[in-house]
């Protein structure tokens, strides 16, 4: 079965989105679409939207599916993970944001950051999108930049940057990374104590971070993301 689904971005092209099988089968995935065209996720999908960046979605907010970009297949479609046999969730409790992507990016798994220390996940760069509803699986969503986590998962470098939508109702009043503790007290701390711990219920490690655990700023996010988009430009397409 095939459902198709459109969406508009904001004064933005028309993508459309088609989901292939039922979420919960193994074969579920998302393809997202232009002009009629099925198109890749990862590399046919602009990084920037005028002053602002296109956020891809893969975890909506308040869920459980472990949803994920597959760089190995593709068009590279939205699908849920699979571990063990087994599709992956979250069980140490629902994601507090809308979790995806920065197209166009990429985490050099060769480039040892001077920050971490670590070598790249060999993924697109990571984003927490802080807005107040869920975001649709694959939707794109132009999004301002506010600041950055620095993960070390596994030993490998995870950026994880902060952004929230522009037509968020906050979005307005929300320009740096120190905006946010004002305006949603705490919000960055259950983030990080969430990305810390949330392996922790499988059985995995906890997850340490760069700068004892800080958060850094829009300045330094936007290095952060221009450091992955032109890692990124020479990354033989896949």
């Amino acid at each position: 079965m095939t459902l198709v689904l459109l969406f508009c971005l904001h004064e933005v092209r028309m993508y459309t989105v088609s989901a292939i099988g039922t979420l919960g089968d193994r074969d579920f995935a998302l393809y997202v679409h232009h002009q009629g065209e099925r198109i890749s996720t990862w590399h046919d999908i602009p990084l920037r939207h005028g002053e602002f960046f296109h956020f891809v979605c893969e975890i909506p907010k308040h869920t459980r599916q472990k949803m994920e970009i597959q760089k190995h297949l593709s068009f590279h479609p939205i699908m849920q993970d699979i571990v063990m046999g087994e599709l992956r969730q979250y069980r140490y409790g629902d994601i507090l944001c809308n979790y995806g992507a920065f197209p166009q990016t990429w985490e050099d798994p060769d480039y040892i950051s001077p920050h971490t220390s670590a070598r790249g996940d060999n993924d697109p760069l990571d984003v927490l999108e802080i807005g107040s509803t869920p975001l649709a699986m694959a939707s794109v969503t132009p999004v301002k930049v506010l600041g950055v986590l620095g993960m070390i998962d596994n030993g490998e470098t995870d950026w994880k940057v902060v952004a929230i939508r522009t037509t968020d109702p906050l979005a307005d009043r929300l320009h740096d990374i120190e905006d946010i503790e004002r305006e949603r007290p705490r919000l960055l701390a259950h983030l990080r104590e969430w990305l810390a711990h949330y392996k922790t219920a499988d059985g995995g490690a906890a997850s340490t971070f760069a700068f004892r655990g800080q958060y850094q700023g829009r300045a330094f996010a936007l290095r952060i993301i221009q450091e992955c988009h032109d890692k990124w430009s020479t990354l033989h397409l896949l």
